[in-house]
């Protein structure tokens, strides 16, 4: 909480946009809910943006949570510091998704072309899934 300069009042149970940065793709936001949604975990890079406009990096670990029937009934993340040369990586793939985001005036349109970029930019690293590229691209603790 430090780092967002929010109080966990003022975040705990809201929605994630409050401290989403604009500069993340929707692309990745749409991979995140589709994979949780589905009810299976996801590590991923995040942008996110401080209580004072600022924006700060997180490596996510976002699980959803199951009652004992086996719904979904919420999620948690776990987040860390990011490693410097990941981002490197990270950086410019998604500063090319917003590029083609913004590129549409229709946000469904940029939001289908980036999500297949970042598709095609997975296969093309030799990768069949987002999850296997961001596990190349982060070193081991």
């Amino acid at each position: 909480m430090t780092v967002s300069g929010y109080a966990e009042s003022e975040v705990m149970g809201k929605p994630h946009s409050v401290i989403r940065h604009p500069e993340m793709p929707r692309c990745v936001f749409k991979l995140l809910w589709d994979t949780i949604a589905d009810g299976r975990e996801i590590f991923a890079y995040v942008n996110n943006m401080a209580k004072n406009g600022d924006n700060y990096w997180v490596f996510a670990h976002v699980t959803p949570n199951f009652d004992a029937a086996g719904q979904i009934i919420g999620y948690h993340s776990n987040r860390r510091v990011p490693e410097k040369a990941a981002l490197e990586t990270i950086k410019p793939l998604y500063c090319s998704l917003m590029e083609e985001e913004r590129r549409h005036p229709d946000s469904k349109v940029g939001l289908e072309r980036s999500w297949k970029m970042l598709n095609d930019a997975v296969a093309t690293a030799g990768f069949d899934s987002y999850d296997r590229f961001i596990f190349t691209i982060t070193p081991e603790n």
